[in-house]
């Protein structure tokens, strides 16, 4: 049984992966979440729910032990929220790591709103931890699974993409953790 933990679980891309993860065999889902009331409708089913703050590195620590899988969905203070995630799975011993960043984060001048999510990905791939960054394009809402990826200083392409697509490429790194190991990949339709 592949245990996976969703941290920012109530987000409009949690929704999805939750979703795809369900579907998978073999896997239990825990969603780690500040308030449970604000999950999407049906989430819980199925699901182990811990209602706590990424701020706070001891509920982060005690959420992520016995966990196989971490996955980061968190935008806000993502450089202290990031550091408690990574120094929680170095204490427990918690190797596998997929995180969240966003398009652009490699652009130079970097854009302000962006810096967050470049700290985030910077500590992940610092930690010594197997990561595998995501850089998606803006999200849709769109019925498909349709995306492309490109490595960590090629040109980032394509256009904004679904929801789905997004979840369904997490899934496939859950399903087969061995996949995109220790890679930064942006992530966007295909033009």
């Amino acid at each position: 049984m592949k245990k996976v933990i969703i941290i920012g679980a109530s987000g409009s891309l949690a929704r999805f992966v939750i979703n795809a993860i369900k579907a998978l065999d073999d896997t239990r889902l825990t969603l780690f979440v500040r308030n449970r009331r604000r999950l999407h409708k049906g989430a819980e089913v199925g699901t182990a729910v811990i209602e706590g703050d990424a701020m706070d590195f001891h509920s982060v620590r005690q959420a992520i032990s016995g966990q196989d899988i971490v996955y980061v969905n968190l935008a806000g203070e993502l450089e202290t929220m990031g550091g408690n995630i990574v120094k929680a799975m170095q204490e427990t011993g918690v190797q596998r790591i997929i995180a969240i960043s966003s398009i652009g984060i490699y652009q130079n001048p970097l854009r302000p709103v962006l810096a967050p999510y470049r700290k985030l990905a910077d500590l992940v791939e610092n930690s010594g931890l197997i990561y595998t960054i995501l850089r998606p394009d803006w999200f849709t809402t769109g019925d498909e699974i349709d995306y492309a990826l490109t490595q960590k200083g090629e040109p980032e392409s394509g256009s904004a993409i679904s929801r789905k697509s997004i979840a369904s490429f997490v899934a496939e790194i859950v399903a087969n953790p061995a996949l995109h190991q220790n890679e930064n990949l942006g992530i966007s339709k295909p033009d």
